[in-house]
């Protein structure tokens, strides 16, 4: 009857991170991490030493990743997150893509 739908409104965030972040499994614990969120999306090496990040899914699932993703695993020092808004795909999956 009548009523406010719940339905979760999808985002999707553009994160660049610098710092030691190659070569210390950020990619792989972030692709994890993502998967225990349920968020969607990727993660990739740039030529620049920084690893770039997509992701997608409800606004306090994708906060979450960020959150994460200024962290990082052990291992990495993060050093800069900058994050910018991008338009939602449809993602159905977090993804490690070839570097850029």
């Amino acid at each position: 009857m009548g009523g406010v739908s719940q339905e979760q409104t999808t985002i999707r965030r553009r994160a660049v991170v610098t710092g030691m972040v190659q070569g210390v499994g950020y990619r792989w614990s972030a692709r994890e991490e993502a998967h225990r969120l349920g968020v969607a999306g990727w993660a990739r090496n740039r030529s620049d030493g920084s690893v770039e990040v997509e992701v997608e899914g409800d606004a306090a699932s994708v906060e979450r990743m960020i959150d994460w993703l200024r962290a990082g695993p052990p291992g990495s020092a993060v050093e800069e997150v900058r994050v910018t808004d991008a338009v939602p795909d449809g993602d159905d999956a977090f993804r490690i893509r070839q570097s850029d």
